[in-house]
């Protein structure tokens, strides 16, 4: 068996091998000797099957087999001997020596790159904060009520936070077209579920009153035939209801899960649930800021094959998201481009995080996961369930292995960078918005 290394740019290498004709023979026999132990055959007794038989039947199949283990173990035992860590699948190409009967291949394949991290002191990294108080656990109690509003008739005119029901009709250029008709069809005004242009057509109407107004679909709507095409809606507005709050009583207490109704105690553990997911969010916005600033002290090639293999799967997790939403597969084509840089980010990302881990020991701690755990249990109404169903499952458990590591990395980046509070609005760490 003979092996040689080229280099064919930063990465990329090839080696060409080759496997004596003689062995992969031998081999092949050896397993057709054993597989004609067992093998059964019409006419045959199991292990009376002539090995000429035997041949015939499986010997496709076995020489293939063969072929397969003595390249991959060629392969591997070429790039032990180079210490050479490979990225990706190898690229395998069959080669002609002439006057030889043994098998000659090119197997092409990246390495991984070698990655210096450099100096962090000067790197600014921002960490975010933002208090929680008495004012951010009433405004969740707002939000919590609304969420639990129920609704009356009002005869008054429409306005934002109200639920219209209406009919309405569109037509393109005189003519109905799909999906432009609809009768008692309710929605929240102010929630964006409508274009603009509908919504602010229907605010300031009272019930029995109709309008027609024109309105142009955006040039990127998702309907192709309609984008960009304006268009003309009849709309009739049948009924207006205002939204009633429940009041902050025993009773709304108790559908929190409070037994007693004893609102001090619901306040107390709503301030808890919410200092957990705001710390949570806060950790998310410092560890982006920490990987972005970690990004700029390491410049170094990335594999291609990782990257093609990231926009795969990233590509084939967006089909089946479109597809859970309803999306046929076949209407929904997606380029890979169009993740190459998540993708090229990512896996650069991700060597650059192994490194700094491989480096610097930051490999998570038992500990460090069971209390990550149990900071997630809480939030259930059986932590103790919730742990168990974490710590009997593998891979649950590689998961937060995972944001144990980045927690690591991020503390550890902190610790060596120059760190800048950054305060954030409660309401937009929690994406309320103008709820």
């Amino acid at each position: 068996m003979q092996q040689t290394v080229e280099s064919l740019g930063a990465l990329e290498r090839r080696i060409d091998l080759t496997v004596p004709a003689e062995a992969i023979d031998k081999e092949v026999q050896t397993r057709l000797t054993k597989l004609a132990r067992t093998v059964k055959l019409p006419g045959f007794r199991p292990g009376k099957v002539p090995l000429k038989m035997v041949a015939q039947n499986y010997g496709a199949q076995v020489h293939a087999e063969v072929l397969n283990d003595k390249v991959g173990e060629a392969f591997s035992s070429a790039v032990t001997a180079g210490n050479l860590r490979v990225a990706g699948a190898p690229r395998l190409e069959p080669r002609t020596v002439e006057g030889s009967q043994d098998l000659a291949f090119s197997a092409t394949f990246e390495v991984y790159p070698e990655i210096e991290v450099g100096d962090l002191s000067g790197v600014q990294v921002q960490r975010a904060v933002c208090p929680v108080g008495d004012a951010e656990v009433d405004r969740t109690l707002e939000i919590m009520r609304k969420q639990r509003a129920s609704y009356e008739d009002v005869d008054r005119a429409a306005a934002d936070g109200d639920v219209v029901t209406v009919d309405f009709k569109g037509t393109l250029d005189g003519t109905p077209f799909d999906g432009g008709t609809a009768t008692d069809f309710p929605f929240a005004l102010g929630q964006g579920r409508m274009l603009p242009e509908f919504e602010a057509a229907v605010v300031g109407m009272r019930p029995g009153e109709a309008r027609t107004f024109p309105l142009t679909f955006p040039a990127d709507y998702t309907a192709k035939e309609l984008a960009g095409k304006a268009v003309q809606f009849e709309l009739t507005l049948k009924k207006v209801q205002q939204p009633v709050l429940p009041p902050l009583d025993a009773h709304f207490a108790q559908s929190l899960g409070i037994a007693d109704g004893d609102l001090d105690k619901m306040r107390t553990e709503i301030r808890a649930n919410l200092e957990r997911e705001v710390a949570s969010r806060l950790r998310a916005r410092t560890k982006d800021s920490v990987m972005a600033g970690l990004l700029t002290v390491a410049t170094f090639e990335i594999p291609k094959s990782l990257v093609e293999a990231e926009k795969q799967r990233l590509g084939e997790s967006a089909r089946n998201d479109l597809v859970a939403r309803g999306v046929a597969a076949k209407e929904a084509p997606l380029p890979l481009d169009l993740f190459a840089p998540q993708a090229e980010r990512r896996v650069r990302l991700g060597l650059l995080l192994g490194e700094v881990v491989r480096k610097n020991g930051l490999q998570p701690r038992p500990d460090h996961i069971r209390k990550l755990v149990e900071e997630m249990a809480q939030s259930y109404e059986r932590p103790q369930e919730v742990i168990n169903w974490y710590l009997s499952d593998r891979k649950r458990l590689g998961e937060l292995e995972n944001v144990a590591l980045e927690d690591n990395v991020t503390n550890w980046v902190l610790e060596r960078s120059k760190v800048v509070d950054a305060p954030v609005a409660f309401d937009e760490l929690m994406g309320h918005g103008g709820r």
